[in-house]
Order: C-alpha cells, then sequence, then structure tokens
C-alpha cells in the first residue's frame, strides 16, 4: 500500500467513525424529541382545564363589571336627583323663612304688645325689672325706634 492508497483508507474509517457518531447523536437528539412531544403533551392536557376555567373566569367577572357598571349607573342619577331634590327644598326653605319670617315676628309683637295690655288694664302687670346699666343705651335706642314707628 502506498501512501495515498493509506490516506483514503484512514479517511474512509474516520468518515465511518464521524458518520457513526453522527448518526448516535441524531438518535439521541431523536429520542429527547420524542419526550419533549410527550411533555408538552401532557402539558396541554392539564392546561386545557385550567384555561377554560380562565375563560369561564374572564366571562363572569365581564358580567359582574357591566352589572357593577349599571348600578353605578344608577346610583350616580339616583344621587343626582336627591341633590336636585336637596337643592329645591333648600330654596324653598329660604323661600319660606324669607316670606313667613317679618309677618310671624309682627305677630308675635303683636301678642306679645296686646297681652301687656291687657295686664296693664287688668291691673294684674307685675313689677318691671331694672335693667341693667348696660342696657340703657340699648333701650334708648329701641324707645326711639318705637317712637318713629
Amino acid at each position: 500500500m502506498s501512501a495515498g492508497d493509506l490516506a483514503i483508507v484512514l479517511g474512509t474509517v474516520l468518515c465511518a467513525l464521524g458518520f457513526a457518531a453522527l448518526v448516535i447523536v441524531l438518535l439521541r437528539v431523536l429520542d429527547t424529541l420524542r419526550a419533549l412531544r410527550g411533555e408538552i403533551e401532557s402539558l396541554s392536557t392539564e392546561t386545557r382545564p385550567l384555561l377554560a376555567e380562565l375563560q369561564a373566569s374572564t366571562v363572569e367577572a365581564r358580567s359582574t363589571m357591566q352589572t357593577a357598571r349599571s348600578d353605578l349607573e344608577r346610583f350616580d342619577r339616583v344621587l343626582g336627583s336627591a341633590e336636585a331634590i336637596s337643592d329645591a327644598v333648600s330654596g324653598s326653605g329660604r323661600v319660606a323663612r324669607a316670606a313667613f319670617s317679618t309677618p310671624i315676628i309682627k305677630a308675635a309683637g303683636l301678642a306679645t304688645g296686646t297681652s301687656r295690655a291687657v295686664r296693664r288694664l287688668r291691673g294684674t302687670e307685675a313689677p318691671a325689672l331694672p335693667a341693667p346699666a348696660s342696657d340703657k343705651p340699648r333701650r334708648r335706642a329701641l324707645k326711639r325706634r318705637s317712637e318713629v314707628s
């Protein structure tokens, strides 16, 4: 054998060994892919019920959210109506106070004056209490007002 023949034989043996190693690596990759495929199928069978439950929960949450929105809108309308009623009542209270306060004060003054006049005519009026010293200027001002009226 010559050196060329020896190189060809050595090259062929090395190629055969490389091919055998490649076959072994490919077989291991194939086994690993089969195991991976089995794990993926197992994972898929486990996650399908979870995904279905998640979808059901999402539908239920969406329904609950829509119900809450509609309740909130109704509450907003009720609150708006309550505010409008409160404003109307407040306004009518002010109007009533303005309309009735002066006549009621005058009626109370008339009733007090009438009862004092009746007591004087009967002679059963209680003696007047002396006014405090600080009240004299105020009494004078009230007396002047009553004289002017």
